[in-house]
């Protein structure tokens, strides 16, 4: 008969007086009350401290946030104003940041199958670099600079041959892998040697990434090791070791702080004799814990002998990683967030799958009943990211709480919105 781990809220989370969530000062219920439910909401002080703390470790310049994990013009504003870098990989999230106001040359253009145009935009627009994942990419780029575009500054994407140990959906590092040139054949020398002829790029380095949501640190020590037996020899100004840090989503996991993932890293590099800058790509790590989505119960079936199924208005719409995954989570009542969970059950979302699950076995109060609100935490991440419409459901807004006051940073999609690209 567990409780919730109170350390899986946000970092101003706190029990009230009668029981209830607070966050960022603000009444948890009340907010709910007020903007609807599905609704994520952000411990915005906590994100701002993630990414000072990122910065700090890796030093200005070396710290940039991977916006594939949250990403929304108040977002990307917030990290760059932290002094953070941002990590693109599309047309689309670039524009996102160049709305938000961030400069093109605080921008690294990343994706495994970037189009022409997508790369014209990101040498036109000035973006610092661009991570190369294949020769067809060189091509391209050749080819761009045969129009008159100027050489951009480029790292080379390794894939340096190691298995991390995550979700095999989730991991990059592999020899098998959509991901970079691979190291143990060849072709992540071939591709350097290609780059430093080239007149159409500027080879500023080289990158890897291992996977997401990692929790060994000898998983990036050993990505470390590989990676400086390669670049070391080069002699380029900078070394990326991508991100992948992985966060605690349940009770029992435990997982490290970026600050002792960057002391990881750089103790390696070091002792490896790595000159270069060392820099990385942390998104996951900054804003997972940060968040929490609420939901109103609407179903609750008991078959006895089989299952209790407790229905939200959500799912798989607003948190896909469990059924991608097969993510854990914790799910508790804003109402009565320390008490005990007694109540065994399967908590589902209203899309017209069966594998639309939201916690497979979850726990929860015995007195649950329709019309509570219902928390599941460390939603921060590939939540809002990648939400979608099935079954023309509407997004969930986005919420920024702090010092008492809660402020919009997405809004919550309308009916009109779901037809604004219908040409009839």
């Amino acid at each position: 008969m567990s409780r919730l781990p109170l350390s899986l809220l946000p970092d101003s989370a706190i029990v009230q007086p009668d029981g209830s969530l607070g966050i960022g000062g603000c009444d948890v219920a009340a907010l709910a009350a007020e903007y609807g439910t599905p609704l994520f909401i952000y411990d915005e002080a906590q994100l701002r401290a993630r990414c000072r703390e990122a910065v700090a470790t890796f030093g200005l310049g070396n710290a940039v946030y991977a916006t594939k994990a949250f990403l929304c013009t108040a977002m990307a504003r917030l990290a760059y104003d932290e002094g953070m870098l941002l990590d693109v990989a599309s047309g689309g999230e670039m524009f996102v940041a160049l709305r938000a106001g961030v400069p093109a040359n605080a921008l690294v253009m990343h994706g495994n199958n970037k189009s022409i145009d997508e790369l014209r935009m990101a040498i036109t627009e000035g973006v610092r670099h661009i991570v190369v994942d294949s020769f067809d990419e060189l091509d391209r780029l050749d080819a761009l600079h045969a129009e008159g575009l100027p050489a951009p500054q480029v790292m080379a994407r390794i894939t340096p041959g190691l298995l991390a140990h995550t979700h095999e959906f989730i991991a990059t590092g592999q020899d098998d892998s959509k991901f970079g040139f691979n190291l143990g054949n060849g072709s992540a020398m071939k591709a350097v040697d290609r780059m430093r002829r080239s007149a159409s790029v500027q080879l500023r380095g080289v990158h890897c990434h291992i996977g997401s949501n990692v929790f060994e640190a000898a998983n990036f020590a050993k990505a470390a090791e590989v990676m400086a037996g390669f670049s070391i020899p080069l002699d380029l100004p900078e070394l990326s070791l991508g991100g992948g840090l992985g966060v605690a989503y349940i009770e029992g996991e435990e997982a490290s702080t970026i600050t002792q993932w960057g002391n990881v890293l750089l103790d390696a590099c070091a002792a490896l004799g790595v000159k270069s800058a060392i820099s990385v790509e942390p998104g996951r790590s900054i804003v997972a814990a940060a968040a929490i989505t609420v939901y109103t119960v609407g179903t609750i079936k008991d078959i006895p002998g089989v299952r209790t199924y407790i229905g939200v208005d959500g799912g798989m719409s607003d948190n896909p990683r469990p059924v991608l995954y097969g993510s854990g989570y914790e799910a508790f009542l804003p109402r009565a967030v320390a008490a005990e969970r007694p109540l065994s059950a399967r908590l589902v979302g209203k899309h017209c799958e069966s594998g639309d699950v939201l916690v497979l076995d979850a726990t929860l109060p015995a007195d649950v009943k329709v019309g509570d609100l219902l928390s599941t935490p460390v939603t921060g991440a590939y939540g809002h990211s990648m939400a979608s419409n099935y079954n023309k459901l509407t997004r969930p807004p986005v919420l920024f709480v702090g010092d008492g006051r809660a402020r919009v940073v997405v809004r919550r999609e309308t009916y009109e919105d779901l037809v604004q690209c219908d040409v009839e």
